[in-house]
């Protein structure tokens, strides 16, 4: 079992560090709002991570045929992505237009601490990316753990593990930039934060609607080898 604690800790560290519209908003989250605002954002993300390996371990190799070969789930989750994007993109225009003053900083309530954890459950399950990855991981590491199901929830567990703690100390990096947000660098940061959610959206619907270029482009990719790039 410690060995696979081990042979977690590594994934858990790429995913703390993997690019993605959940990686962004934590940052701004917790730049603007504070720690406990970014962790509750946190914690709905990693329980959309535990639904997704749940459904990734009962469902393994069937369902990850069917998202490669159904390419309408990633162009429903790209819409939804870009859409949420745009409007954040607008409401972040109109609210600065109304206090142009003083930045977003104020007491939350429990209310909103729980729309924060929706906020990244939502942010996190409508990426259907995700559970392709979950799945991938399932598939690679399960025979590997010989698919045994405490295993599996020992390794599983230690990446979720690993990953929140690398968070907390991200939000604690994040939180310390708020003596330095003015009303104009929360306004680029907003901004740009939905521009990125836009992009994000945008590469999930290029996806589902050109499913063969894309596949081609990734075969492309595999088959180049560390000969044919020094040879180039």
């Amino acid at each position: 079992m410690f060995q696979d604690v081990l042979a977690a800790l590594p994934l858990g560290l790429f995913l703390a560090f993997l690019l993605g519209p959940v990686f962004f908003v934590l940052l701004e989250t917790a730049a603007i709002k504070g720690f406990r605002a970014a962790f509750s954002f946190d914690l709905g993300v990693i329980l959309a991570d535990i639904i997704f390996l749940f459904i990734a371990y009962l469902s393994t190799t069937k369902l990850l045929s069917r998202i490669k070969d159904d390419p309408a789930l990633f162009l429903f989750g790209g819409m939804i992505l870009a859409t949420y994007g745009v409007m954040s993109f607008v409401q972040t225009k109109k609210v600065l237009r109304q206090d142009d003053d003083t930045p977003e900083i104020r007491k939350l309530s429990k209310s909103d601490y729980f729309g924060l954890a929706v906020k990244g459950f939502l942010l996190n399950f409508i990426n259907i990316g995700v559970l392709g990855f979950w799945l991938g991981l399932i598939i690679v590491f399960g025979p590997k753990l010989d698919m045994e199901q405490d295993r599996i929830m020992v390794f599983f567990g230690s990446v979720l593990g690993t990953y929140l703690v690398l968070d907390i100390f991200k939000i604690l990096l994040a939180k310390k930039l708020n003596r330095k947000l003015t009303p104009n660098r929360i306004y680029l940061m907003k901004k740009g934060i939905s521009i990125l959610l836009i992009v994000f959206g945008g590469m999930l619907i290029f996806q589902g609607l050109f499913p063969n270029q894309v596949n081609g482009i990734k075969d492309q990719i595999e088959t180049i080898t560390p000969n044919d790039t020094i040879n180039n």
